[in-house]
């Protein structure tokens, strides 16, 4: 991934920057090299695809336009969230019951593996699995939360989904107005960033060869995959596609089924009293259209992601403008300093489950719509299990590709921005 696509989005002012671990910067990529795969893109998706193709005895060079990490990997909130951006009712909607519970059952195994990869490698990233709450924030929502919840305990055999009542919601976070919430006991919360360069520590130990500073400009698919950059070029027998937002035209036949987003986040000063503020770790986001997100840091802070905007072009003082929605929710914060404000792209789909599929030699994966913390590692192993023929995650994953855009790359943006604009306009009515 690429720091221009990102700029003005300011992740050198990132908390998570600011306290990230240690990191042994990787050379660029010069001359010509050979592998069994190209892996382009050093964020979860192509480290988790690089970590399990050497693990099954590839050779692996990974391509990272920026800095491993920098993309949406290492700016996002942290937020550990199990199952797809689609619930269960929908899911049974759209697919029956069967391959609903067969999807759900991958999106658990994403979870799995995470912590696994997490326990396994000793990375030291802030984890805690202490649930992930969704606010209601209109009086309708506890009655499809509680829909939710049945069809998790019952359909999914998924007991772990509870309702709670306004009050019980409001003893969990200091804020008034929600009219109670969904806690998934399995969710959780980490510092994305230090994930990300854990996962790429792995990688290396594992034997993949890293190169940052690397941007493909150009792929060649005829024979193989060959990922040319400025100064070199790596060809290999089988290739993995992992830009997600920031993908551009490397590869238009996919492009068009995923809208790059802007999301913006900010740190607050470390709070004397952070476990009033939102308890046991949690990690929340409420049921809006447009989300807010939050939780605590390892220190005390609040991170806080929210706010609507439509442009590419990030707002002018990221700090104030998402401060303003941080106070519609915590208005007892109206003194507090803030530290720490950044930005950063995410890609999401129309139907808001991701993209998986593959062109020939070359594998892709991304489209994650806000649940890029978990599926990465499934997509990763899925795209190396592929690699040596076993095919069948990798099947069902590529049976729920996303639609194109309506209007393509010219009118998706236009279109998109219309969409929002309606259902921000819902959400506050």
């Amino acid at each position: 991934m690429a720091d221009h696509f990102n700029s003005g989005l300011g992740m050198e002012r990132s908390y998570y920057v600011a306290t990230a671990n240690a990191f042994a910067p990787a050379a660029k990529l010069e001359g010509e090299k050979r592998a069994d795969v190209v892996v382009i893109g050093g964020g979860y998706t192509g480290l988790h695809a690089a970590l399990s193709a050497a693990e099954r005895g590839f050779s692996v060079v990974l391509l990272e336009a920026g800095r491993i990490g920098w993309g949406a990997s290492g700016r996002n909130g942290g937020q550990m969230i199990p199952g797809w951006r689609k619930g269960a009712t929908e899911l049974i909607n759209r697919y029956g019951r069967a391959q609903a519970k067969a999807l759900f059952e991958m999106a658990l195994a994403a979870r799995t593996m995470t912590l696994e990869r997490i326990a396994r490698h000793n990375i030291q990233c802030d984890l805690h699995v202490s649930g992930h709450l969704t606010l209601a924030t209109k009086p309708g929502d506890p009655a499809w939360m509680r829909q939710e919840a049945a069809a998790l305990a019952e359909a999914m055999d998924y007991p772990h989904a509870r309702v709670l009542s306004a009050t019980e919601a409001c003893e969990k976070m200091a804020a008034e107005g929600f009219h109670g919430g969904l806690l998934d006991e399995c969710g959780g919360q980490l510092h994305p960033l230090n994930y990300a360069l854990g996962l790429a520590d792995a990688a290396r130990a594992a034997g993949v060869q890293l190169h940052e500073h690397a941007r493909v400009v150009r792929l060649d698919t005829r024979e193989g995959v060959a990922a040319h950059t400025e100064s070199g070029v790596v060809r290999a027998r089988h290739g993995v596609l992992a830009c997600d937002a920031l993908l551009e035209g490397l590869e238009p036949r996919i492009a068009r089924r995923i809208m790059p987003v802007a999301n913006y986040l900010i740190a607050t000063a470390p709070l004397e009293r952070p476990e009033s503020l939102i308890a046991d770790h949690l990690a929340v986001s409420d049921s809006r259209f447009v989300v807010n997100y939050f939780r605590m840091s390892e220190d005390g802070r609040l991170i806080f992601g929210g706010g609507e905007r439509y442009s590419p072009k990030p707002p002018g003082d990221i700090a104030a403008f998402v401060r303003a929605h941080m106070l519609r929710i915590f208005p007892q914060l109206r003194g507090v300093r803030i530290d720490y404000a950044w930005g950063g792209l995410v890609s999401i789909t129309m139907s808001r489950l991701p993209h998986i599929g593959r062109h020939g030699d070359l594998f892709f994966a991304h489209g994650y719509s806000g649940q890029g913390v978990l599926m990465p590692a499934l997509a990763g192993k899925v795209l190396a299990e592929a690699m040596t023929g076993t095919a069948e995650k990798f099947d069902v994953l590529t049976q729920i590709a996303p639609p194109e855009f309506p209007g393509g790359g010219a009118l998706r943006s236009p279109l998109y921005v219309l969409g929002m604009l309606w259902y921000a306009l819902r959400d506050r009515l």
